[in-house]
């Protein structure tokens, strides 16, 4: 191999992963990192397609939608069936995560009036205690 790989000990320290997360990767066929005997050697190739895994991880894709997305690089088009297909799931994730942020704010937003409810309500019941001391 050339002086462009490194060892899963400098792939977990580049990108702040474990040993197992980089083994799991690779069982699920998403990342080929060469061999020499037990020691895996990851590429140029297997960096950019770690990038990409975690920041498909991070915006809320799937294992299997980040494969899907991973191989339909040699498709032979220039990336256009990835990179259209790629958009559409960001659409839909953002779609979703828009849905999840009106579900969260609804919540707090009945959380903080439920706690301010309960706040006069302690409030209330501590001065009527103290007025009948």
């Amino acid at each position: 191999m050339t002086d462009d790989t490194l060892t899963i000990r400098e792939m977990c320290d580049a990108y702040s992963v474990t040993p197992r997360t980089l083994r799991f990767y690779e069982a699920k066929e998403l990342l080929f990192p060469h061999r020499e005997g037990q020691k895996r050697l990851f590429t140029k190739r297997d960096r950019a397609r770690l990038k990409l895994i975690l920041r498909g991880k991070r915006f809320g894709f799937s294992l299997e939608e980040i494969r899907q997305l991973l191989d339909l690089y040699h498709v032979g088009d220039q990336q256009l069936t990835q990179l259209s297909r790629t958009v559409e799931i960001g659409h839909e994730r953002l779609a979703d995560m828009v849905r999840q942020r009106d579900e969260l704010s609804e919540a707090i937003t009945e959380l903080q009036d439920q706690l301010q409810w309960g706040e006069e309500a302690v409030a209330a019941m501590a001065k009527k205690q103290k007025a009948a001391e």
